[in-house]
């Protein structure tokens, strides 16, 4: 299964699909890993692992429309079987969506449907919520939307911040894309 990985920031979930399939334990071929701005320590972490890195700066374009054309253009070029969104905090659009067939994994820390958007874990937090979580799910048009694919709780702790929990949930959802890929790696639909 040939995927392109979309970052935003550190790249830990990209570290940690890298970690995998160097370890033998992820059959999977990193096509490409692209970013939405420069100097993200995700593209540092591809461009290490010796991965083609592109950048489809959000700020370089007039419209988010010509942005988002831009950005499917590109990540078709690679031809990719699956679109991994790991940490990406751009929202693509449906004709993004539709290009690659429906195939645009997303990972979010929370148990979907509930708090959605940028702020999961607070919003959690904020909620009194005893348990939390995180999800992989086939992204759609909107926003954290989408058929769920896997999700695995993590209990909220009385002493958690946001950043103790953020970074607790970040551990989870690192296995669960690993063991996500794999699973759809061995599917026989890939």
């Amino acid at each position: 299964m040939r995927i392109v990985v979309l970052v935003s920031g550190t790249g830990s979930n990209l570290q940690a699909v890298i970690d995998a399939v160097k370890s033998g334990g992820l059959d999977v071929e990193i096509a490409a890993v692209g970013a939405d701005r420069e100097g993200t320590y995700g593209v540092e972490r591809s461009s290490e692992a010796g991965l083609e890195t592109f950048v489809v700066n959000f700020n370089s374009f007039p419209t988010r429309d010509e942005w988002d054309a831009a950005l499917t253009a590109k990540v078709a070029s690679y031809a990719p079987d699956v679109v991994v969104s790991s940490g990406f905090m751009r929202i693509v659009s449906a004709d993004f969506i539709d290009a690659f067939k429906g195939k645009y994994l997303n990972t979010h820390p929370a148990l979907l449907p509930a708090f959605p958007g940028a702020h999961g874990v607070r919003d959690a937090m904020a909620y009194g919520v005893k348990v939390t979580g995180c999800t992989v799910h086939w992204a759609d048009a909107g926003v954290d939307t989408g058929p769920i694919i896997a999700q695995e709780a993590v209990t909220i702790e009385p002493a958690d911040s946001e950043e103790t929990l953020h970074e607790r949930i970040k551990i989870v959802e690192r296995r669960l894309l690993v063991n996500t890929l794999a699973a759809l790696a061995a599917a026989p639909s890939f």
